[in-house]
């Protein structure tokens, strides 16, 4: 939906789901793990938080306004034991997605499956040196 259309209430719902959420999972997280010394926070973004697409100015905005807060909160906590990343799939291959992206997956030849994203979640939360990354999982599209 382009812009000029978009509700304003459509526009605050997706801050919500998207920005607000990851606020306070991540705010409430952070003070334990960091009185642990320890810990890993994962943001799941997407592409469309550094790809804006036209027609989805709320959803992109919502992405990379929570892609800009963790960043900032990686640099928070840098130093801490604490780690902050986030992961930037593309359309995932589900079949939740396939009727209404169909077209998207099968122009681009090959969508990340989930086993994809988790490799990346498992990649973002274990090595100790990864910290405040933005993860791709693209696939070809």
């Amino acid at each position: 939906m382009t812009l000029w259309e978009l509700e304003t209430k459509v526009f605050d719902q997706m801050l919500a789901l998207n920005l607000r959420s990851g606020y306070a999972l991540s705010r409430a997280a952070v003070r334990t793990m960091l009185k642990q010394g320890q810990g890993a926070i994962v943001n799941v973004a997407s592409k469309a938080a550094v790809d804006h697409a036209a027609g989805a100015a709320a959803y992109a905005t919502s992405k990379a306004a929570a892609l800009a807060m963790l960043d900032s909160l990686a640099a928070d906590v840098k130093g801490s034991g604490v780690r902050v990343n986030s992961i930037l799939p593309s359309i995932i291959d589900t079949e939740a997605n396939a009727r209404p992206c169909r077209k998207r997956i099968l122009r681009s030849g090959r969508s990340p499956r989930r086993s994809h994203v988790s490799s990346c979640f498992y990649a973002a939360t274990k090595p100790e040196v990864i910290h405040g990354a933005a993860i791709p999982v693209y696939g070809d599209s």
